[in-house]
């Protein structure tokens, strides 16, 4: 797909992302996402019925809408974000019939210079796949270990001793403790990345870290154990 490497952190509201093979408009922002080709104007309204926003629906596109875009200006589009969730700004909305026999006519019109795309873009990713595989990157595996616990490894906890683990897959983003630190209940110890989030991992009780297992930068499974804190209590 067309995502960016290193990952995106934040995608602003109402930005025009091209997703593979289709288009999407982000109705928030968000973290993350696809290859920006655009910005527009809001697709979604929470707050107000408008002559494009009815019959109490938030979100302003139906099934089988085909949507055009026209250029502006900065400061055309800034206002007519400003105005558009309010009913100042109407858009041009016009009806229509799909017809899928016309659909299929201008796909047979169009064939040879459809093909002739499809062709370039095939070799132009053929290329970039075998200059992964020059570069070494194609097969390229993490040296970095995250635990050495592994998800169904038994521990041998000290007395009071109670294995922190992860509840979901990811990478190990931060880690906030080290062997010996006194925590609180609810203190953050570790920061896992995953889908484009950060979940922190808590201290259940007050304590003190007795292990760590996890180090910052790699990979860690839904369950694996990243250290014992040896409770207070």
């Amino acid at each position: 797909t067309t995502k960016y490497n290193p990952a995106r952190t934040w995608t602003p509201e109402n930005a025009v992302g091209i997703g593979g093979a289709y288009m999407c408009v982000y109705g928030m922002e968000g973290p993350g996402g696809y290859q920006f080709v655009g910005r527009t104007l809001q697709m979604w309204n929470r707050w107000r019925q408008t002559a494009n926003f009815t019959d109490g629906k938030p979100w302003l596109l139906r099934f089988f809408d085909q949507v055009r875009f026209f250029p502006v200006s900065e400061e055309e589009l800034l206002k007519i974000r400003e105005d558009f969730p309010l009913g100042r700004y109407q858009l041009k909305i016009e009806e229509t019939t799909f017809s899928l026999r016309e659909y299929n006519q201008f796909l047979a019109d169009n064939s040879e210079s459809i093909t002739a795309f499809k062709t370039q873009q095939q070799a132009s990713f053929d290329a970039e796949r075998e200059r992964w595989r020059a570069s070494g990157q194609a097969d390229y595996v993490s040296d970095l270990t995250v635990a050495e616990a592994a998800p169904d490894s038994e521990l041998d906890l000290p007395e009071n001793g109670r294995a922190i683990a992860s509840h979901v897959a990811g990478n190990v983003w931060k880690v906030e403790v080290e062997a010996g630190a006194a925590v609180k209940q609810g203190d953050s110890l570790v920061i896992v990345e995953s889908m484009k989030m950060e979940f922190a991992v808590m201290a259940p009780c007050d304590g003190r870290i007795h292990k760590v297992f996890c180090r910052e930068g790699g990979q860690v499974s839904a369950g694996q154990d990243l250290l014992v804190l040896v409770s207070e209590e």
